[in-house]
């Protein structure tokens, strides 16, 4: 396994495979939720975010989309930071799968400050929110297709980007591996957590998207707990 995590895995999610879905995946994203509660999920996001807003000046509202969002769950962090920042926030919740905005609606029922959109990255319309977020999200492509789908969510955003996703460890692997068993008998969640790991990355990994983006855009990456990066992009058409 430590030989087989030097490099990311190339194995397809079975989350991926968009053919599947119905009751196993909508009960797929509620365990998922669990292990976001565990792991801490929310937090990387809710750092970048901030880090975001306080260079935009503080500003009293902003507009956040959350690509990839499955049923949204690390967004409640982000609400709960609004509320004591006094800071006017909507967060559009964007999924290509009808299950995940079904979890999302059933979630976030009654919440006035979230918008649901079943919608591909690809088609979403340019500069439609301050701020892209994507948690757990970029790990589903492979190395060549990281740059594209990162300038797709620079087109999308008026600020920047704020991705969170995991390190690639031997660590967090036995820890999915083992929690998974523990939570779920879910095959989505036995087979998809440890693989999300084994997908994840490395310093390297994010130095060489920073290479393929060039000299255009400002790019931070920090390690963060539990085995997570955050990665902060502006957009320069923000500057």
């Amino acid at each position: 396994m430590f030989n087989q995590l030097r490099k990311r895995a190339a194995e397809q999610e079975i989350m991926d495979d968009f053919s599947l879905g119905g009751g196993e995946l909508r009960e797929a994203l509620r365990h998922l939720r669990r292990l976001n509660f565990i792991f801490g999920a929310a937090a990387p996001t809710c750092h970048g975010v901030a880090q975001l807003w306080r260079e935009a000046g503080k500003p009293k509202s902003l507009s956040i989309l959350d690509i990839g969002s499955g049923s949204g769950d690390v967004n409640r962090q982000l609400l709960r930071w609004a509320e004591d920042n006094r800071v006017a926030l909507t967060i559009t919740l964007a999924d290509i799968t009808e299950e995940a905005c079904e979890e999302a609606r059933h979630l976030f029922r009654g919440e006035p400050g979230i918008q649901i959109i079943r919608s591909d990255l690809f088609a979403l319309p340019a500069h439609s929110a301050d701020i892209v977020t994507a948690t757990q999200f970029v790990h589903h492509f492979s190395a060549h297709e990281v740059p594209r789908v990162v300038q797709s969510m620079l087109k999308t955003a008026r600020l920047g980007v704020v991705i969170n996703d995991i390190h690639r460890h031997w660590i967090p692997w036995a820890a999915v591996w083992l929690t998974t068993r523990m939570i779920s008998r879910n095959r989505y969640i036995l087979h998809d957590g440890p693989l999300s790991v084994a997908k994840g990355f490395r310093g390297e990994d994010w130095q060489q998207l920073r290479t393929a983006l060039g000299l255009s855009y400002k790019m931070d990456y920090a390690w963060r707990p539990l085995f997570r990066y955050v990665v902060v992009i502006r957009n320069s058409q923000a500057n």
